[in-house]
């Protein structure tokens, strides 16, 4: 936000009393590590239509001790080889990113917009598209990486989007996301992949901060005429989700319901900072995880957090007629 203003988070803090020590402890972090890997990846050779992205954490703007430098090299047209190289970027960033096959690659802007729907829209260009939009910072080119989210968000609020209505394309895919998440972290569970613990705990929490930090935006256009949504989008996927989260728990008068919710995830970006209690939950399995303690914590902050969205999302008006009329059919 432009000067003094606070953020959402902290004007929740202020209304409330309540303070978010490890979320705003994990912005000065972000944005210190930004500063950092900004000047690093200035260094690399760029094509005109080519930005370096990072993702997760990163545009959560929580960023800490055990944080991947999950990147895309994002390529506002179509897919060729450019400058820099996922090689180049990887040089020159701290730690690799995760090995879902998502991240540390090259992604044409086109596949994003061209293939929504149908065969084409993959799996991964869905997760590509939707983490872009909802959790993602430029590294360089502030200028393409706008340019490919203008194009993106103008492909949802196509002709079918209506004046006062959330735009029903974005809904759609954002809701369609949320659920894939879910199906892939029991594929992968079956599959037998790794850090069990850690990625059900992120299932619970961090995941649910993305899916709502989109759905709330989304559900917020319902005041608006159809030619400025576009403008309300753009400025609230400025903000990190938990600022879009705050927000919606201030307009709905509902922010001591926002301050514990936010409060519970709060705690568990604190755990997750914690390098031995991170270890312990990536070396967990669902055999091991109901005799641990960590564990059990991660349950009950997982518990509140949702318990105080679907507060928001079901008990405050107009916000639940919102989700009645359009979150389901």
């Amino acid at each position: 936000m432009a000067g003094s203003a606070k953020s959402p988070l902290e004007e929740l803090a202020a209304t409330t009393g309540r303070g978010f020590p490890h979320l705003m402890g994990a912005r000065e972090q972000t944005a210190g590590g930004l500063e950092d890997r900004r000047a690093r990846l200035a260094s690399l050779r760029h094509d005109s239509d080519t930005s370096v992205v990072l993702m997760g954490s990163w545009g959560r703007a929580e960023v800490t001790g055990g944080s991947d430098d999950d990147f895309m090299v994002l390529i506002d047209g179509p897919d060729r080889k450019v400058a820099p190289s996922i090689a180049e970027v990887r040089t020159v960033l701290d730690r690799a990113p995760g090995d879902q096959g998502v991240f540390g690659d090259r992604v044409s802007c086109d596949d994003l917009v061209d293939n929504i729907g149908l065969d084409p829209d993959k799996n991964t260009n869905l997760t590509r598209r939707m983490l872009f939009l909802l959790e993602s910072v430029p590294g360089t080119a502030e200028d393409v990486y706008s340019a490919a989210r203008k194009r993106v968000l103008g492909r949802y609020l196509d002709e079918s989007t209506k004046d006062f209505r959330p735009p029903r394309l974005l809904l759609n895919d954002t809701i369609r996301y949320w659920r894939t998440v879910t199906v892939d972290f029991a594929a992968k569970e079956h599959a037998g992949s790794a850090k069990w613990g850690l990625q059900n705990a992120k299932l619970r929490t961090s995941r649910k901060v993305l899916f709502a930090g989109g759905l709330l935006p989304i559900f917020g256009c319902a005041n608006l005429e159809r030619g400025a949504m576009f403008g309300f989008l753009n400025a609230q996927l400025d903000m990190p989700p938990t600022d879009r989260i705050a927000r919606a728990f201030l307009e709905q008068d509902a922010a001591d319901t926002g301050a514990r919710a936010l409060g519970a995830y709060d705690q568990f970006v604190g755990l997750l900072d914690d390098k031995n209690l991170r270890q312990r939950l990536e070396n967990l399995t669902r055999a091991t995880a109901e005799e641990s303690e960590v564990f059990a914590e991660v349950r009950l902050l997982g518990s509140q957090f949702e318990a105080g969205l679907l507060a928001l999302l079901f008990e405050t008006e107009p916000l639940s007629k919102l989700v009645r009329d359009y979150g389901v059919f």
